[in-house]
């Protein structure tokens, strides 16, 4: 006990005589440390949000879209009135209905109007019939008021549930239950405001195609009787539309275990219709999250190679510094032999140097890498924003982090190890040493 006490009194004794060398030694191991836990927190900070937002569509729902095929798109600059039939049909949904009797739900959306006003304010329209359950399959919560019932139905009541920033926009300085705004030239009154949905912008929005914050709701039966199917466009005198029976119908499995399953029937189902013409896709959230998974895992994978490349250079510098020690201190290394010093004490004493070198590294590393991944939030918009960057970057580009345990605890004894592995060579051409011509050493 009392020769590791003394040993590691030298070793740490030893460091503090040279106390900048000791600290620019271990300045790769901090900073490789550190690069690592900041690599890793971005990494999974980026997947968590594309998750949330792969998640807020409904693990267990299989989201099937119409899709405008390329020839209709391409029909407009041939001639200047047209319109353009494909997608989704009832009969799809009375398919899918019949035949995925074991699903949760089916729920249809139908696109209406062209655009949405109040007073002299307006909106392209992105406004959709459908049924109570949406707000089940959509995970939609409701801010104000609430949501479309079996009554509304019913009764094909003029009511709307609108999105967050359809009421920021349009009822800024006064409650929205109960106002009325327009859907093309019919009049709805508004029953509930849905909760922000935090997949504006987010890859979420990439995937339905949208920002889900400007969505309006009425009841699906309501949409049937005052639009029908064919949606109207006018632009620069020409005259165009859309006859979409269905924009898109949610299918929500009973179980995760059983989504991939249901989805392969559904596409099935459609197909029956759909074979020859490309207007319809599918959008299965639970596979997207797993690819999302793996894509996650491949990029921490690079992100950390390359981060422990640092380490590695550190390992080299530990290494080179103590290699010149060993040359230094040939003369009290020849000392310590001649009055009792084992080849093994010479090697615990080194490496007492370099794990020293390394563990108050690693630790340093750590602090940097915890700070910085934690001031990453805060320092990016206020470096983004600087006036050299205006106009290079988008300076509203939000980036999170998350700190994990694990890269903490990997790191740190990752660079442990290097430290140590680059150490043991110096300490055993240490211990190597002649005593009797490292005494004559000057």
């Amino acid at each position: 006990m009392n020769f590791l006490l003394e040993t590691l009194r030298l070793g740490v004794g030893n460091l503090r005589l040279h106390l900048l060398r000791s600290v620019l030694t271990s300045l790769g191991i901090i900073l490789g440390v550190g690069a690592v836990i900041v690599m890793v927190s971005i990494g999974e900070g980026n997947k968590l949000a594309a998750l949330r937002d792969i998640q807020a569509l409904g693990a267990t729902n299989v989201i099937v879209r119409s899709s405008q095929p390329p020839e209709s798109a391409s029909l407009g600059g041939e001639q200047r009135s047209f319109i353009a039939k494909y997608g989704l049909m009832n009969l799809d949904f009375r398919r899918l209905v019949h035949f995925l009797p074991d699903a949760a739900y089916v729920v249809p959306l139908k696109s209406v109007g062209s655009e949405i006003t109040y007073r002299s304010q307006r909106m392209l329209s992105q406004s959709f019939g459908t049924t109570p359950e949406m707000i089940k399959v959509a995970n939609l919560r409701i801010a104000r008021g609430r949501y479309l019932t079996s009554e509304d139905m019913i009764r094909k009541g003029k009511v709307a549930v609108i999105g967050s920033e359809v009421a920021k926009q349009f009822f800024r300085l006064r409650d929205p239950i109960g106002a009325e705004f327009r859907i093309d030239d019919r009049i709805f009154r508004v029953v509930g405001v849905i909760k922000p949905v935090g997949l504006a912008g987010g890859a979420g929005s990439a995937l339905v195609g949208r920002d889900l914050n400007k969505d309006v709701h009425i009841p699906l039966s309501t949409a049937n009787l005052e639009f029908g199917d064919v949606i109207q466009r006018r632009e620069s005198g020409s005259f165009s539309g859309e006859e979409v029976q269905l924009k898109e119908i949610y299918i929500t499995a009973a179980s995760t275990d059983t989504v991939l399953n249901t989805a392969d029937r559904v596409r099935q189902i459609i197909q029956i219709g759909h074979s020859i013409q490309n207007d319809v896709e599918l959008i299965v959230p639970w596979e997207l999250l797993e690819n999302a998974k793996k894509t996650a895992l491949v990029w921490n994978i690079v992100l950390i190679s390359i981060a422990a490349i640092s380490l590695l250079v550190g390992g080299i510098g530990i290494m080179n510094i103590m290699l010149a020690s060993v040359t230094e201190r040939t003369r009290e290394i020849g000392i310590r032999r001649a009055l009792g010093a084992t080849r093994n004490h010479i090697v615990a004493q080194f490496l007492v140097e370099t794990g020293t070198l390394t563990a108050v590294g690693g630790l340093l590393g750590i602090i940097l890498g915890v700070g910085f991944s934690l001031a990453l939030d805060k320092l990016l918009p206020w470096f983004l924003n600087l006036s050299f960057m205006q106009g290079f970057v988008n300076s509203t580009v939000n980036l999170e982090t998350q700190i994990t345990g694990w890269s903490i605890i990997a790191s740190f004894l990752v660079a442990a190890t290097v430290g140590l592995t680059f150490g043991i060579y110096p300490a055993i051409v240490a211990s190597r040493q002649d005593p009797i011509v490292a005494l004559r050493h000057d």
